[in-house]
């Protein structure tokens, strides 16, 4: 799959996690999370290129598929992805509240998502 795929399965599959959670399905959101990780990896097996290819994702119409690119961006693209999360964490709701935990976590030194 090329990178454009790629970002596109990211981005289906955090809208598919986000809309089971609403539904109150664990078990379907855990595996659309599982999927979103793997097309994650399969971009970070392209390197840098594949990073930048996720930063499309940071003005996508949702803000659940922009934090969780920020988030997942937040070492290759600092600055792009803290003012994303910041934006979206002004929010209402559990994608705010999950941009406000992801920033929280990298003040903290204990973000992990994409470790060098």
């Amino acid at each position: 799959m090329n990178l454009h795929g790629l970002v596109d399965s990211f981005a289906r599959y955090t809208v598919a996690q986000t809309d089971a959670i609403w539904k109150g399905d664990a078990r379907i959101g855990n595996k659309h999370a599982k999927q979103r990780i793997a097309a994650f990896k399969k971009l970070c097996a392209h390197g840098d290129a594949g990073r930048d290819a996720l930063c499309a994702l940071l003005t996508h119409p949702r803000a659940d598929v922009r934090a969780m690119a920020a988030t997942y961006l937040l070492r290759h693209r600092t600055a792009e992805a803290i003012a994303v999360l910041e934006e979206v964490a002004k929010g209402d709701g559990l994608v705010a509240f999950e941009a406000g935990q992801a920033l929280k976590r990298w003040e903290e030194g204990t973000w992990a998502l994409d470790p060098e």
